[in-house]
């Protein structure tokens, strides 16, 4: 217990620090920091309030120990049936806390963007990219999120050869960050006239939304060009310069968002897209420097690593990280995750409490 106490004392400490921090005028009068330092305050108010009813109830068991020892036979047995209620609480409120001091990545709560590509198996890989697409579409709308897309390339065959779409609502970035890295289908495909199985990938990628107010990026910087939308085949769906492309020239990172109803709309979508993509490369690049890479067994979320397979034959999902298979894979594909989603949050959960992911 004492490891707690000294942690949520910390907590405490810093929750009225904020407090004063953000009084200041220079934090009012600055936007970035403001949101910042509001964020970081509402992250750790659970703590502060645990700790103040951690104390209340460390009283209440001081005193009610003291009525204990009393010479009052009726008195001293109330006092050892409130104590035993006493301490029952209290562990049940350290066990709660403990898993609330669980190092907590600062991005769970953040909107999530995902970027899926069709990958190796040619039409089938981007067959399979639409399957994925479909099936995080309708977790998203099981879960009471809203999906928007962000940019697609529909391929002649069906599917996408990429397609990129935010997922906003209550913890999207927790609830699908372990979906980044390479998903391999077993299956025959459409166009397969001898009816063999074969094997195809699609990657995914999962990066939180980073807001403007999070991260500034030099508009000196960027490449900025509108074009006409086009479709599958080349077709154009318009006839004006609706579609833009955006170029971040330090890193050559580059964006094309087509699928907004106007120019100002698709500019709009294409620097969220483009700004969550730099800070992410901008912070690679800083663990690297510092040689602070965070992996575990769930996973680096580098889109190359193989994370699942969805073999339709035999109706099977595994997911290879934590050696979870599932014979459901129809009711899967049809965006009922749950099972999976929580199974690797659980494990993230155990790591964090074992000391093995920061």
């Amino acid at each position: 217990m004492e490891a707690i106490l000294k942690r949520l004392e910390s907590a405490e400490v810093r929750y009225e620090e904020l407090n004063e921090l953000l009084m200041l005028p220079e934090t009012l009068a600055d936007n970035r920091v403001l949101a910042k330092l509001a964020k970081e305050q509402a992250s750790i108010m659970p703590l502060h309030d645990g700790s103040i009813k951690l104390k209340g109830l460390n009283q209440e068991i001081s005193d009610t120990e003291e009525l204990i020892e009393l010479d009052d036979a009726e008195m001293v047995e109330l006092a050892k049936m409130e104590l035993e209620q006493l301490l029952s609480d209290r562990q049940d409120l350290l066990d709660h806390l403990e898993i609330m001091l669980i190092p907590k990545d600062p991005h769970d709560s953040s909107n999530a963007i995902v970027e899926i590509r069709g990958a190796a198996g040619g039409d089938e890989g981007n067959i399979f990219a639409g399957d994925l697409f479909r099936m995080y579409t309708k977790y998203a709308e099981a879960s009471g999120r809203k999906l928007e897309i962000l940019g697609s390339s529909p391929a002649d065959m069906g599917g996408y050869s990429d397609i990129s779409f935010m997922i906003k609502g209550d913890d999207a970035y927790r609830h699908l960050k372990f979906e980044s890295g390479a998903h391999r289908v077993q299956r025959v495909p459409k166009t397969e006239t001898q009816g063999r199985v074969h094997t195809s990938t699609a990657t995914v990628l999962v990066l939180p939304e980073v807001e403007e107010s999070e991260f500034e990026i030099d508009e000196n910087d960027l490449e900025i060009s509108t074009h006409r939308a086009t479709g599958a085949g080349g077709q154009h769906v318009n006839t004006t310069d609706s579609a833009v492309r955006i170029i971040h020239k330090p890193t050559n990172i580059q964006v094309n968002v087509q699928d907004g109803r106007s120019q100002h709309e698709n500019k709009a979508l294409a620097m969220k897209l483009i700004r969550t993509r730099v800070a992410d490369e901008i912070q690679r690049i800083e663990d690297e420097k510092t040689g602070d890479i965070r992996k575990s067994k769930i996973g680096t979320g580098d889109r190359s690593e193989k994370i699942r397979t969805y073999n339709y034959p035999q109706n099977r999902v595994t997911d290879h990280r934590i050696g979870l298979t599932i014979n459901q894979l129809d009711r899967i594909v049809e965006g009922k995750m749950d099972q999976i989603v929580e199974e690797l949050l659980a494990f993230e959960q155990r790591e964090k409490l074992a000391g093995n992911v920061k």
